[in-house]
């Protein structure tokens, strides 16, 4: 999906293991408005969002994609919401 604001809705595939499933991340590579508007329509809970993307279950992967998120590779993802500045750093565990 290419945002209001000419960025793209970007999924990994779903392959970080959690909770009895695997999960994708959904981010934005232009701003945090245009991700929570896209999660907003295809019903995402608000709960999903981690700082910078949403957990997104590997069963709505499929979905996601059909509603305009691009896939791309984990690495990609990544790069890009560091490009964007969007990146925020993990918690200290």
């Amino acid at each position: 999906m290419v945002g209001h604001d000419g960025g793209v809705i970007l999924i990994d595939p779903p392959q970080v293991p959690s909770r009895g499933q695997l999960w994708s991340h959904l981010a934005s590579d232009v701003s945090y408005a245009e991700l929570h508007e896209f999660a907003g329509q295809v019903g995402i809970p608000a709960r999903g969002f981690d700082g910078d993307h949403y957990d997104v279950p590997a069963k709505w992967y499929g979905d996601m994609l059909a509603a305009g998120a691009q896939g791309v590779p984990s690495r990609e993802l990544v790069r890009r919401l560091r490009e964007a500045g969007l990146r925020r750093p993990r918690p200290t565990r």
